[in-house]
């Protein structure tokens, strides 16, 4: 397991782990990217489908009722970045209370979230997956929506995907990120 410490440390200072194949099996190495991605909480974009599905309630939303299971549904794809260590570590973090879960659930079921690391004015977003259309949408509404409330300064997604464009996302180089995170480290704020 990754001490919680080191862990933390490393994402006030722009570093994340990632679970990778070596020749010796599964390793972790940590990244840094140039440029970051980011999704700015003021520009957050909503379709207005999107928008329709979140007014109707289709979802029942949660935060952090089942963390395990959310990491284990993004862990369970063909290519993850998400090894025993890295399920170990973040839990851990969860327990100590800086890892938080967004849950859709639909009857009862768990079909979409997201998990990432809360740390003072900041939230690193680590992994989303949904089982029904639009669950991990809603999560990720619910989580900026959350984040607005509690005046948080900056959600890190490591890397702009053509998912997240969607919403917003863009990239900012090192540099700019570094600043940011600086300030966001200034701010005195709590995800639960």
């Amino acid at each position: 397991m990754i001490e919680p410490h080191l862990l933390l440390q490393a994402y006030a200072s722009g570093w994340f782990p990632m679970a990778v194949d070596d020749p010796a099996g599964e390793g972790i190495e940590w990244f840094s990217p140039d440029p970051r991605g980011i999704i700015p909480l003021e520009r957050f974009h909503v379709s207005k489908r999107l928008e329709r599905v979140v007014r109707q309630g289709k979802f029942d939303v949660a935060i952090d009722r089942a963390f395990a299971d959310v990491m284990q549904a993004c862990a369970g794809r063909d290519e993850t970045w998400i090894n025993q260590e890295i399920l170990d570590s973040y839990r851990e973090l969860h327990r100590l209370g800086f890892a938080h879960s967004v849950e859709c659930w639909l009857d009862g079921e768990l079909v979409g979230g997201l998990y990432g690391v809360s740390l003072r004015g900041a939230f690193f977003g680590e992994s989303m997956f949904h089982r029904v259309t639009d669950a991990s949408k809603v999560a990720l509404h619910a989580l900026v929506s959350r984040l607005r409330d509690r005046r948080f300064g900056l959600l890190d997604v490591q890397w702009v995907t053509p998912h997240l464009v969607q919403f917003g996302a863009i990239e900012v180089p090192r540099r700019r990120y570094l600043q940011m995170l600086r300030y966001a480290m200034t701010l005195e704020r709590r995800f639960g």
